[in-house]
């Protein structure tokens, strides 16, 4: 909201008071006459309001007398404007006036006016780009409160008014409304003026006293409290006291103190309110608590398309701001952040804000931001580092976002233009890296994904609250380019699953396309460990809305080229089922369903002690798994290709029942080459039922 001229309001009580004034003096002298002609009063009154004030008074409603019980004036329909304004844009216009006063007073020549009630009053101001020095009307006597021939007043009414700055050249409205409020005045000059009001939509309440100021207001120190209430900006009350000094059209408010809740602050502060308002701000907090226009997501953000509604920053063109604000503690929303200090400037439409070391959940965080709302389409600029941060707590404070916990480290540069956010997410360009180290991904079991992925194709992230995945690290860079974010160096490592990918997340449209190399580890040992994780061997499709994937084997790979499945299969072999094939029990076992016979599931593969140094164990289950995948990728009658058994219809059952044999040690003398290790029989029955062909 533009801030409102500091005289704006006091101008309004003197131009009312005069127009009494006025319609006392005029009536007084007819008082007795019946039937005094309406036009002749308002043209006395119109007269007399210019000649004290210098403002031009239109009366173009009815003006009502009453003697009984006490002197009651009112007048309806007014409007009160500076001659030298020809376009209207600062006038004030008045529903009407209704004065009660004492007889003796009027017939003194000194009103003594008990309430005004000015009803539907709107105060209209302009908004401007530039600064300009606007022209008072000169030669006109200032109306001095405590002179001894002002007209007194006890008590002011506003109902229903209104405050509205426009600029009709840009086509910009904003409004202050339901403005009601009621201002008192006590024998010993105090002021009071409380009241509420709607301000951007949202309710307000303020209570403000002073003292009433000596007839030359320039240059007095005048003491003023302010209780301010405005749940849409602060979560708590706010209460301060400042001594406010009017020095020409610059308001300055120093020794300020007072308290948000619980957290003090102190400071001072300025406003040039001659044109174009210039704040300037420097306050220190203890603890700043701001109540942002933000909830938490909801469970599937992602399944909503971002909204077009617009967003309107044309109010940063009229205002221009130096504000610089430290806190011990800063909280946003449901963040909290720690030793804040920001310092911001707003000019010519376009505002920096900057933020160094700002401590946030357990590490730090720099940045700055640039809103540029000078020409008609706004556009954003950002940078930023975190380093250390505790990802949960920022990223479910900020953005309801729970899925990831870890130390987080990122950079992030981007930039972007648009009226909603549909139209800024889908304009971001730039550069990003992050980094999560020593955490998890909470609800979701990844080597269960994978896992399930031999059996069926998945739809969504399998999401459970039991559900986790611990992570040594998980990183990605990206490069975006009009809303299109891609990586080729997705990285995760964890105690029992490793991933590397690459892919495209379309941040216009809340949608991914990902291809992924998973690894499962048959061991906790965590990063330390010595062997090797075990590959899926076939690359996994992310593709689709990002709150709901689809994820499935990429299967065409081998079905397509033998001679690359054979040697993706061939080195697979080395890791997953040992240097000679030896854990080959449970897969031959599954393949074995190729050919009709799936009587004989279990293999003595899967079962008894380990071999080939501790790789036994992968003739079982995970040998049934990867088995399960590729019966289910071979199996489709679409692709036409017949697998032929083993030897017949009776080889099936021999090659689900028989263990395969296992080479002698080589003598160290005289090792073959690593191709001839690999020539073992179980390979050959293995590439056989696969692309009928054997390593020979």
């Amino acid at each position: 909201m533009v801030p409102l001229p500091g005289n704006v309001d006091m101008r309004t009580f003197k131009i009312a008071g005069a127009v009494v004034a006025a319609a006392v003096i005029v009536v007084l002298a007819l008082v007795l006459t019946v039937g005094i002609p309406s036009g002749f009063l308002t043209s006395g009154i119109e007269d007399r309001v210019e000649q004290e004030t210098g403002y031009r008074l239109t009366i173009a409603g009815t003006t009502k007398i009453r003697l009984w019980p006490s002197l009651n004036v009112t007048l309806s329909d007014l409007t009160v404007q500076d001659p030298k304004d020809r376009d209207g844009t600062s006038r004030v216009t008045i529903g009407s006036i209704q004065a009660d006063m004492t007889l003796s007073s009027a017939w003194s020549g000194h009103p003594h006016i008990r309430e005004l009630i000015i009803s539907n009053p709107v105060v209209n101001l302009p908004l401007l780009r530039e600064h300009t020095r606007l022209a008072s009307p000169a030669g006109k006597p200032a109306i001095a409160l405590n002179d001894s021939d002002a007209v007194r007043i006890d008590r002011v009414k506003i109902a229903n008014g209104a405050i509205v700055f426009a600029n009709a050249h840009d086509r910009v409205e904003q409004r202050v409304d339901n403005l009601n409020a009621v201002a008192t005045i006590d024998a010993e000059h105090k002021v009071r003026l409380t009241g509420a009001a709607r301000a951007g939509g949202e309710p307000l309440k303020f209570d403000i006293k002073a003292d009433a100021p000596a007839p030359k207001v320039e240059r007095q120190n005048i003491p003023v409290e302010l209780t301010l209430d405005a749940p849409g900006l602060l979560r708590a009350p706010l209460s301060s006291k400042a001594d406010v000094r009017l020095n020409g059209s610059v308001v300055m408010i120093n020794g300020i103190t007072g308290n948000i809740g619980d957290g003090a602050f102190n400071g001072w502060a300025s406003v040039d309110v001659a044109s174009k308002p210039l704040v300037k701000v420097d306050l220190d907090f203890q603890r700043l608590d701001l109540a942002m226009s933000m909830s938490k997501a909801p469970s599937q953000p992602g399944s909503q398309p971002w909204s077009d509604a617009p967003i309107n920053l044309t109010g940063l063109n009229y205002v221009d701001a130096q504000v610089r604000i430290s806190a011990a503690e800063l909280d946003l929303a449901e963040a909290r952040f720690s030793q804040a200090a920001i310092d911001a400037t707003l000019a010519a439409g376009v505002l920096k804000a900057s933020v160094s070391n700002l401590g946030a959940y357990g590490g730090q965080a720099s940045g700055e931001a640039i809103v540029d709302v000078s020409s008609g389409s706004p556009s954003f600029a950002m940078h930023c580092d975190l380093v250390g941060v505790r990802a949960l707590q920022l990223l479910d404070s900020l953005a309801g976002f729970d899925k990831i916990d870890g130390k987080m480290q990122a950079k992030i540069g981007v930039r972007t233009a648009g009226t909603s956010q549909q139209a800024i997410m889908s304009n971001v360009s730039g550069t990003a890296f992050i980094n999560f180290q020593d955490g998890a991904i909470r609800g979701l079991n990844v080597a269960q994904m994978i896992r399930s992925l031999t059996a069926n194709t998945l739809n969504g992230w399998q999401e459970s609250n039991q559900q986790a995945t611990d992570l040594s690290q998980l990183s990605a860079s990206f490069r975006i380019d009009r809303g299109q974010a891609t990586t080729t160096d997705l990285n995760l490592v964890g105690p029992l699953v490793k991933m590397t990918g690459a892919g495209t997340i379309d941040l216009g449209t809340k949608m991914l396309a990902f291809r992924v190399e998973p690894k499962l580890v048959m061991t906790t040992e965590g990063q330390g460990r010595t062997s090797e994780p075990i590959g899926l061997g076939i690359p996994v499709v992310l593709e689709g809305p990002w709150a709901q994937p689809r994820i499935y084997p990429e299967m065409s790979g081998i079905l397509d080229n033998p001679d690359a499945g054979y040697a993706k299969l061939r080195e697979m072999g080395k890791g997953l089922f040992g240097p000679n094939g030896g854990g080959l029990g449970g897969l031959l076992g599954t393949l074995g369903g190729l050919s009709g016979n799936q009587s004989g599931s279990s293999t003595s593969g899967s079962s008894g002690k380990e071999t080939n140094g501790g790789q036994g164990l992968l003739g079982g289950k995970l040998g049934e798994s990867i088995g399960n995948m590729i019966q289910q990728g071979l199996g489709g009658g679409g692709r036409g290709r017949s697998i032929p058994p083993i030897g017949g219809a009776a080889a099936a059952p021999e090659a689900q029942t028989t263990p395969p044999p296992l080479p002698a040690p080589a003598d160290s003398a005289s090792q073959e080459p690593q191709d001839k290790l690999q020539d073992s029989q179980p390979m050959n029955d293995v590439l056989r039922q696969l692309f009928n062909r054997s390593q020979n």
